[in-house]
């Protein structure tokens, strides 16, 4: 299993940035491996919401498909994925409001590799420090998107 765990602040209020970060619509806008929506269930982020994603990491695209399993809003966002292979990802926003009327966006993404040990190895020789990096530039995206707003 992989982990990466960033935060960032960003000067807008939490209702504002969940709007953003929850509208799969918006993705391509602040997601950096972000390629393309697929189906995806209408309406408000809510607890069962599904959509299919296209990601891509070292020029190799690949599906996930996630199912929205904690929504608490505007505060907490918990994803589970299953992607190509078994691969499973879980990843949570958490969203803290600041004194200033800012918001702490804190992301938190696990990747489990099928195969064990092998998958472990094969992970680390294709995305090395890659999701911890790609990361960051999302969540920049991110704040100058809210910010902008």
């Amino acid at each position: 299993m992989s982990e990466v765990h960033v935060t960032i602040e960003i000067a807008a209020p939490p209702e504002a940035v969940w709007a953003i970060a929850l509208d799969p619509e918006r993705l391509g806008d602040w997601v950096t491996i972000h390629r393309a929506l697929g189906d995806h269930d209408p309406g408000p982020a809510r607890e069962g919401l599904r959509m299919d994603q296209t990601l891509t990491l070292r020029g190799a695209p690949f599906k996930v498909h996630w199912e929205l399993v904690g929504c608490e809003v505007p505060v907490r966002a918990e994803w589970r994925g299953r992607g190509p292979a078994g691969s499973r990802a879980e990843t949570v926003y958490d969203l803290t409001p600041l004194s200033d009327g800012g918001t702490r966006f804190s992301y938190r993404n696990a990747f489990h590799t099928p195969l064990g040990l092998l998958g472990r190895v094969a992970e680390r020789a294709v995305a090395g420090h890659l999701p911890e990096a790609e990361a960051r530039a999302s969540l920049e995206r991110l704040k100058a998107l809210c910010e902008a707003s």
